[in-house]
């Protein structure tokens, strides 16, 4: 009996000495686990500081880039620091929107001084024209070119129809066939435009155009404005010839020659063939 209790006692002695851990192990497992988590904290850190430095790198060249092609091509009339002068505005604050819309279009640099700037091909690659966006855009807060997202031509037709028929129409035409203005000004055709050109345009308001900012007409207002103009260019006009899209004018003018001219003409055949 006191043979069998000793050695039970002893074997639950050394079972317990077995499970229980040091105090050495529970230090160095902690140690482990913040020595882990340290060193993952720290190599994102340094990952995501090196990222934020080279976009700031690569955004600051942009920029120092910018700069020195305005300098070259737009300083003459714009003035050195583009605070404008008697042959230009003043560009501070117009955003990067209004950069990539004038000189994306060829617009700017102007040919010659005159009541419009004519569009013509651009003088300047992509990469260039945003380097002269973002330099006007780091003098100021303006307009920014739009997001992608807005310029899919997938929003409302009918909604955008609508808008365009009460803010646009007037000058552009109902179709976007553009129109005369005073003083030798006009209201270009819409018809092939770049979206994100006609996004910028409503944004900036190049020329005579209005500025439509983002109380006037939302994002998704231009979008679905956007999305009328281009369902225009891709469904022909369901009745027929569309004579230019200028409306009752022109349509009053091919009645007037071709349908007078023919009442004309058959009456001189019935009056030789009388004779």
């Amino acid at each position: 009996m006191f043979s069998r209790s000793s050695s039970s006692q002893g074997t639950a002695a050394v079972s317990k000495k077995r499970g229980r851990r040091g105090p050495l192990a529970t230090a160095s497992l902690i140690l482990v686990g913040l020595l882990t988590t340290g060193g993952a904290y720290a190599l994102f850190s340094s990952t995501a500081s090196a990222d934020e430095s080279s976009t700031a790198a690569a955004s600051q060249q942009s920029i120092d880039e910018g700069q020195k092609l305005f300098a070259s091509n737009c300083a003459t009339c714009h003035g050195m620091s583009a605070d404008g002068s008697a042959d230009g505005p003043s560009l501070i604050g117009v955003g990067a929107a209004s950069v990539d819309f004038q000189v994306g279009t060829g617009r700017m640099p102007m040919a010659v001084n005159g009541p419009q700037a004519q569009q013509k091909p651009t003088q300047f690659s992509e990469s260039q024209i945003a380097d002269m966006a973002a330099y006007i855009a780091s003098l100021a807060p303006g307009p920014a070119i739009p997001d992608e997202k807005y310029l899919k031509a997938d929003g409302d037709t009918t909604n955008g129809a609508e808008l365009f028929r009460i803010n646009c129409a007037m000058c552009h035409n109902v179709a976007g066939a553009g129109g005369a203005l005073t003083e030798g000004k006009f209201a270009p055709a819409l018809k092939g435009v770049e979206s994100k050109h006609i996004y910028e345009a409503m944004a900036t308001g190049p020329q005579n155009m209005p500025v439509f900012n983002d109380l006037n007409l939302s994002p998704q207002d231009k979008a679905d404005i956007i999305t009328y103009l281009k369902y225009l260019e891709k469904n022909p006009s369901p009745g027929g010839f569309e004579l230019g899209s200028l409306g009752p004018v022109s349509e009053g003018l091919f009645i007037w020659i071709f349908g007078l001219g023919a009442i004309v003409a058959i009456t001189v055949w019935l009056t030789a063939r009388s004779n």
